[in-house]
């Protein structure tokens, strides 16, 4: 079975940037989002892929995940079977230790939002924190993709933020 073991956190810098060894934009849409599973088509540069979850486990920490790439006419095909709702983002790759963070900068309706994801292989897992790290928030749903295209994060009141992400700017990178 694919565990997928992942930590969420806001990030409280653009120190992130300057760390980044990569960047791609991510449009993804979501066929099905129900409690406990969800498929997703992501375009990621060039390339296509089908994602299914399943549904989290210790906390938000695990869960089931199977990926497959396709090609970007599936990808494209696939979209148009989405729900509302549709995920648009850069996501950048910073190296800490042995890990590599996944810094997603969101767009559109969640303009603001910066969280970063680090995968570990089991869940006592230590790894150095970057910088740029701010609170934990994984196991918090509002975080996941899957609800960020039913509940943007333009719509949450200031009483819901947190903690306020950094402010964005125009993307250098594709």
């Amino acid at each position: 079975m694919n565990q997928e073991i992942e930590r969420k956190f806001l990030v409280t810098s653009h120190a992130y940037r300057e760390q980044a060894f990569a960047c791609s934009r991510i449009v993804q849409g979501y066929i099905c989002r129900t409690m406990g599973r969800t498929v997703r088509v992501r375009i990621r540069g060039e390339k296509g892929f089908l994602t299914i979850k399943g549904a989290s486990h210790d906390g938000g920490l695990s869960r089931y995940e199977w990926e497959k790439e396709i090609s970007i006419e599936e990808a494209l095909e696939l979209m148009k079977l989405c729900e509302n709702g549709v995920i648009d983002k850069h996501r950048y790759l910073v190296s800490s230790g042995n890990h590599t963070f996944e810094v997603d900068e969101f767009h559109g309706d969640n303009e603001g939002l910066i969280v970063a994801e680090v995968e570990l292989n089991h869940t006592e897992e230590s790894f150095e924190r970057p910088s740029f790290l701010g609170k934990e928030v994984t196991g918090e749903r509002r975080y996941y993709n899957s609800s960020l295209t039913l509940h943007p994060y333009n719509q949450w009141t200031s009483m819901t933020k947190e903690e306020t992400p950094p402010q964005s700017y125009p993307q250098s990178c594709s």
